[in-house]
């Protein structure tokens, strides 16, 4: 979209350490979601900038990689530092482009930095293994080392957390970096990018580049990337997987989900109505995690409803930056008429609205937002079930046992994350045994691991083989080497064309 008519700033590239101007002509707005204005244009990158910022992280490549773990370590506790000492500023960011609310903005930020703290631990992650004596005077060890330059591309929705996962453990594995950000909200990147300068990293370990999907399919087929990492809807991820292996590369594409939470007769109903409120209502349900489907059973149903419904009126829907304000706005115009398109089609498939969100939003008209809808009914087969809605609507869905309830979402071709609410503690544990999906909650609603395990969905909701960050995160991002190694005596060595035993 061109928007050179735009009297706004203009976003462009990182590349070797330092901003870089694009020359492509391209670009796309960057709104401020909750006056529904205009904020900046992003600046899309040409084929010929993509291969720049690639030919910056492969001159790096050679000394980063012989940088001491130590060395390396010791830069990353100093960018860990300087995000601490900068979270507002990132979070005040992402609220002006994103719209999430700023204390939405600050934990993501936090979550983020886990993986800073967690990667400052490169020492100890790289550790290999030894065996002595594997045979007569043998030894066999194993090494991992780094991959080379590796791409991420991040979604809009956790504009600073989702690439903290990936740069971390990325470049403490020695590995230099270029990122792809969302051209939607895209301020967030180049912050951390000037913080990871300030720490002393070498320039060329970490690039950006600002695009669209010119710029992607550039990094999937560039020989020189080894990897690529995504985080994204589901089509998207399912065809970068499948362009970026063709092309000969390592690759983990995370997809979409629809998250359920199943609520037991003897569960807590006001807690299970607090987690479901917060859920799927939080960052105005623009979570991969967020729970959409509330799967009630027996004699549970009505009570949380009406629970739900309850408490629905009580959120405060307003800008992200104001005080006390708890539902910011949409990313942008198009994605909210899409979410409201969901609740108008709702009661013509069956369902029906309980709470509709198109009416509390109505007094901000400027802004792109949706308040908090709820749904009752609704079935597999309604769209509003079988889509990735990725908004504020909670849809419910009534079964009669515990069986019909794990049925239900062991069917769902998305295995992202899921929850239940009981008191049962066997009924808990059958269910971590049976359902099928990569994060399960056990009343805990939105089951993010801590960055010491890896974050990652079942079937669709996953393209490839390891989960991102934590210890699958430092697999995907090196390579294992086994060495086997001899020093004989010389006056023993002679020719034996035999295979190689243990002896």
């Amino acid at each position: 979209m061109s928007t050179s008519s735009i009297a706004v700033k203009r976003i462009s590239h990182w590349i070797g350490g330092k901003p870089v101007e694009s020359s492509s002509g391209r670009s796309g707005v960057v709104w401020n979601p909750a006056t529904g204005e205009p904020r900046a244009h992003t600046v899309f990158a040409s084929v010929e900038e993509v291969d720049l910022a690639v030919a910056a992280a492969a001159k790096a490549f050679p000394e980063w990689r012989a940088t001491p773990l130590s060395r390396r370590a010791e830069l990353l506790f100093q960018l860990r530092q300087l995000v601490h000492e900068n979270r507002r500023a990132i979070a005040e960011a992402i609220t002006a482009e994103h719209g999430k609310t700023l204390p939405d903005a600050m934990g993501e930020v936090a979550r983020g930095l886990e993986n800073i703290e967690f990667a400052c631990g490169i020492p100890n992650l790289l550790k290999g293994g030894f065996s002595e004596q594997a045979s007569g005077g043998v030894d066999v060890y194993q090494i991992r080392q780094p991959l080379g330059v590796v791409a991420g591309i991040t979604p809009f929705n956790f504009p600073a957390m989702v690439p903290m996962w990936m740069i971390a453990t990325g470049i403490a594995c020695g590995n230099t970096f270029v990122l792809k950000p969302s051209e939607r909200d895209p301020s967030a990147s180049l912050i951390l990018a000037k913080l990871i300068h300030q720490a002393g990293i070498p320039g060329g370990v970490f690039n950006i580049i600002q695009g669209d999907k010119a710029a992607v399919d550039r990094l999937l087929e560039h020989p020189e990337v080894k990897a690529v990492s995504f985080v994204g809807s589901t089509p998207v991820a399912r065809s970068i997987y499948e362009t970026a292996t063709r092309n000969g590369k390592r690759v983990q594409a995370l997809g979409g989900a629809k998250n359920h939470m199943v609520v037991l007769p003897d569960a807590d109903i006001g807690m299970a109505a607090d987690a479901a409120v917060s859920a799927a209502y939080g960052s105005a349900g623009e979570r991969c995690m967020a729970i959409s489907v509330l799967v009630a059973v027996g004699s549970a149903a009505d009570p949380v409803i009406e629970a739900i419904r309850e408490r629905i009126p009580k959120i405060r829907i307003g800008p992200g930056d104001e005080d006390g304000n708890e539902l910011g706005p949409l990313i942008t115009r198009e994605h909210r008429d899409r979410v409201a398109g969901y609740i108008a089609g709702a009661p013509g498939e069956g369902a029906q609205v309980v709470v509709d969100g198109r009416e509390a939003a109505a007094a901000e008209r400027d802004g792109f937002f949706l308040g908090a809808s709820l749904l009752d009914g609704v079935k597999p087969g309604m769209r509003c079930y079988d889509e990735e809605i990725f908004g504020p609507v909670l849809s419910v869905v009534r079964v009669n046992t515990y069986e019909e309830a794990v049925r239900l979402v062991n069917t769902n071709p998305y295995g992202n994350g899921v929850a239940i609410f009981t008191r049962d503690g066997g009924a808990a544990r059958r269910f971590q045994f049976e359902v099928e999906a990569g994060m399960v909650g056990i009343n805990v609603p939105i089951p993010v691991p801590v960055a010491y395990y890896s974050f990652g969905g079942w079937k669709a909701s996953l393209f490839g083989d390891l989960h991102i960050y934590g210890p699958e995160g430092v697999q995907f991002y090196t390579r294992g080497k086994v060495v086997t190694s001899r020093w004989p005596d010389p006056a023993g060595s002679k020719v034996d064309l035999g295979f190689p035993q243990v002896r």
